[in-house]
């Protein structure tokens, strides 16, 4: 039975046994002559309320799953956490104005646009987000997005990045320099005139407190060498810097 109702319960026949015996009371001394009533049966007893086994901690943990040790839940732990590195990706997040140079093989002349790649904390400063949007001459807008972060497991930098100029992903993991100013990335995506996987290199290094400069380093096809094929200028755009630690309620948010 619940305990809310047995004590109403418990209360209801208290009240009615005191009511009884006050009635019976003032009956005894208004008509002397009148039979005794017999007395009502004492309110039966509230359940007593049972006691935790001796040695027990109530505020204990639950028992850790079968195979696992504290060890284990610490280490998972750990893994979860933004720590130094993150804090140092962190640093990058604001609008950035980009000056775009490319060159689609060895001998080509350079094309150049602008593009704007605004960076923005996600899932707790676990990872940083970068959105860029452009206007490529001869092929139209550009969009992509890509997502930047430290394992803290392989003690390694990983990327992605996804546009709208193809199906595939590029993925890889990425290399800091003592100093903390070059991210050196190895990158992996599919080549579309060959049918298989092609490695990509590329460099961010930090020019300044607001500047950066983004180096591409391609493997061309039809000979097997390593060239630049592309380089982006940025500076972020004053006021939009990270105002926060990760973390905090206003993740995904730069500037005012």
């Amino acid at each position: 039975m619940n305990c809310s109702i047995t004590c109403s319960l418990v209360g209801s026949l208290a009240a009615v046994a005191a009511l009884t015996t006050t009635l019976a009371f003032a009956q005894s001394t208004t008509t002397p002559n009148a039979p005794k009533r017999p007395t009502p049966p004492a309110a039966p007893a509230a359940p007593a309320k049972p006691q935790a086994p001796a040695g027990h901690d109530q505020g204990a943990m639950p028992q850790l799953p079968p195979g696992i040790t504290m060890e284990d839940m610490q280490a998972m732990q750990a893994a979860g956490t933004p720590g130094e590195m993150h804090q140092h990706l962190a640093r990058g997040a604001g609008v950035w104005d980009g000056t775009v140079t490319m060159w689609m093989t060895p001998e080509a002349s350079p094309e150049t646009m602008k593009c704007v790649t605004t960076i923005t904390p996600i899932m707790g400063g676990r990872w940083m987000q970068a959105s860029t949007e452009g206007e490529m001459v001869g092929w139209g807008p550009f969009s992509g997005m890509g997502l930047n972060g430290f394992d803290n497991v392989s003690k390694k930098f990983q990327a992605m990045w996804i546009d709208n100029m193809s199906t595939g992903m590029m993925t890889g993991t990425g290399e800091l320099s003592k100093d903390g100013k070059v991210l050196t990335w190895t990158m992996e995506m599919n080549c579309p005139m060959t049918g298989k996987p092609v490695s990509v290199r590329e460099v961010d290094t930090m020019t300044g407190p607001d500047s950066m400069k983004l180096e591409m380093f391609s493997t061309f096809p039809k000979t097997g060498k390593e060239f630049k094929s592309m380089e982006i200028v940025y500076n972020r755009k004053p006021g939009t810097g990270p105002k926060t630690a990760i973390g905090t309620a206003t993740e995904g948010k730069t500037g005012n």
